[in-house]
């Protein structure tokens, strides 16, 4: 497909989760034409992708996956880490484990609070019901697992498909009674705003084909024949490109450069440049082109365009650890996979709309710490003592996000501190799964960390993974707070089913006993939830910000940045709806800057 040259209206870096969705959305406007720049393969129709409970199968595959490593960790004793992210169309929506889980509502509504009028709870359900079609568990699974759901607050238009997963019934029986009992509410319905308690959360599946429904399949592939839709795959984009500015003016981006085939061309936009490559490579796209922080920029050897300071920082990154389980009588679990009789078996059964292979991870539970230990006071006293004696100068606006996660933290009722999630099977990485046992792992996710990375280019070579340090544990108290998700996990064995459902904890095990084992515990098993955040954040620019309420970098006329990367303050949830509704409202920003546009020009 020859682009080199050509203008568009829309150039779109980025052939992801928000930038397919962007596009798609932009594109229906038949008078404008859109062009998607994607790095990687187009990798459609992939049963690897498709079926759904192939989870993991694509990590480390660099057809599909990124594998960007960061740097040694200090405070996770030195180790280094790989944060995979989805190559080609759909991004890691492509990747992912499927989980369809929003945040509450008083997280989105900090993000308003930070400065960002329109960013709110309300305007979040209007766009996340616009990306997506509900379907009511089917009665086969009512019939063993009743769910309760608000049809209002789903959408039923949209172009993302999501049902309740057929579910491992046993574990999720198990964790679910066990929670309520230990004394969660049961969530009536965790789309609406509240997610405090225990749940059965969504899957983007296709209950019609039992397939993965992602950015691809959901968004592009009923579009693609649109005349006024591009998408060229395996184009790596080098830099934004500008018109030469003018003392005193905002930049102007013309196009950008990219490289496809080992050769170096460039593509035009007449009206704007969005970047939609990610929290990672988004960034790193800024520096190529000139725009952030001049230290970072002179050691690259880029030319300083736009001075932007916060390009790359704020990064706040969830993290996780697991502790496993044996269970009790050997129930369904994804263990069975490890069989290759039993996946085959699966997979037959999957052609026919059947089996194992749609199931999914569905059961979570989001609570405070206060409903976790009695010593939740002290520990909140002692991180804010941690946060106010130091003696290090916060970057601009930091203390305003840490004063809302701290007002989160003392809200013993409401605020959201804590998240299990319930793998169902073995999902450790210190022992190995003993043939024809089943097991469960309770994964614990630190949702608000206080400690903050940062995401630089490394060189001029846009093929160079950028350098990643997310500073895990740098406040001590995300550590902390991991601990205590560790030490209530243990006492689910206290409490029926749990009680009786389970054999004996596998990892950590009866030699972690500590806190301070504990601890090492973590720093040696912890990893990437894969939700990074902030690198591109949407704050006032004085504050750090790289990007204003219109998703427009600061200091150019139209030039944004349409992904993730945007959010300045992490949201207890897994972050993949989001990213449709970020790509969801964007459309409509850019849609009437245009209606203005046009209107001015009469």
């Amino acid at each position: 497909m020859n682009i080199s040259g050509k203008t568009f209206d829309y150039v779109i870096v980025g052939g992801g989760t928000a930038g397919l969705a962007l596009a798609s959305r932009l594109s229906e406007d038949p008078t404008v034409t859109v062009v998607v720049l994607e790095a990687g393969e187009a990798n459609l129709h992939d049963p690897n992708i498709l079926i759904p409970a192939q989870f993991g199968k694509t990590f480390g595959n660099p057809k599909y996956d990124w594998a960007f490593p960061t740097v040694k960790q200090e405070h996770s004793n030195g180790k280094e880490y790989i944060w995979s992210r989805g190559k080609g169309l759909g991004g890691s929506s492509g990747l992912n484990f499927c989980a369809w889980v929003k945040p509450p509502a008083a997280d989105v509504d900090a993000i308003e609070k930070l400065g960002n009028p329109g960013w709110n709870w309300q305007e979040y359900l209007k766009y996340t019901r616009r990306s997506e079609t509900f379907h009511p568990p089917a009665q086969e699974l009512m019939d063993v697992y009743p769910h309760t759901y608000r049809k209002e607050v789903h959408g039923s238009a949209g172009p993302v498909q999501t049902t309740i997963p057929f579910l491992f019934h046993a574990v999720d029986l198990l964790f679910q009674r066990t929670l309520v009992n230990k004394g969660l509410k049961n969530v009536e319905d965790a789309y609406a705003g509240d997610i405090n308690g225990t749940w059965i959360a969504n899957a983007n599946y296709d209950p019609q084909t039992w397939t993965r429904s992602y950015a691809a399949t959901a968004y592009f592939l009923p579009v693609r024949k649109r005349p006024n839709l591009t998408v060229l795959t395996e184009a790596t984009v080098a830099r934004v490109l500008f018109a030469d500015a003018t003392d005193g003016h905002n930049l102007t981006a013309t196009g950008v450069e990219f490289i496809y085939k080992e050769s170096t061309h460039h593509v035009n936009a007449s009206h704007e440049v969005v970047l939609s490559a990610g929290t990672i490579q988004s960034p790193q796209i800024l520096e190529l082109s000139g725009i952030g922080r001049p230290e970072i920029l002179k050691d690259i050897g880029v030319e300083l365009k736009l001075q932007l300071d916060g390009v790359g920082e704020n990064v706040q990154d969830h993290t996780f650890i697991g502790v496993s389980f044996e269970l009790a009588g050997s129930p369904e679990t994804y263990d069975r996979m490890r069989d290759p009789e039993y996946q085959a078996e699966a997979m037959r059964l999957h052609r026919e709309g059947r089996g194992p292979q749609r199931a999914g991870i569905a059961s979570f539970a989001y609570f405070p710490l206060a409903a976790a230990t009695s010593e939740a006071p002290a520990l909140i006293q002692r991180a804010n003592e941690e946060l106010s004696s130091s003696n290090e100068t916060l970057p601009a606006g930091l203390q305003e996000q840490f004063d809302l996660q701290m007002a989160c933290l003392k809200d013993g009722e409401n605020g959201i501190d804590m998240e299990i999630v319930a793998f169902p099977g073995f999902f450790t990485p210190i022992s190995l799964p003993e043939p024809q046992k089943s097991y469960v792992s309770i994964l614990a996710v630190l949702n608000h960390p206080f400690s903050r990375g940062a995401i630089h280019a490394k060189s001029l070579n846009p093929f160079d993974k950028p350098s990643i340090d997310p500073r895990y544990f740098e406040k001590d108290f995300d550590l902390e707070i991991l601990v205590q998700h560790v030490k209530y996990v243990r006492t689910m064995l206290d409490t029926e089913p749990f009680k009786s459902g389970v054999v004996c904890e596998i990892d950590p095990g009866p030699k972690c006993v500590t806190d301070e084992e504990i601890r090492e515990y973590i720093k040696n098993t912890h990893g990437t939830s894969w939700h990074t955040v902030g690198s591109c954040s949407m704050l006032p620019k004085e504050k750090g910000g790289v990007v204003d309420p219109q998703l427009k970098v600061y200091g150019t006329n139209n030039l944004r940045v349409v992904d993730i990367s945007i959010i300045p303050i992490h949201l207890a949830t897994h972050t993949h709806a989001t990213a449709y509704v970020i790509a969801e409202k964007a459309a409509d920003i850019i849609r009437a800057s245009l209606a203005k546009e046009r209107e001015n020009r009469g």
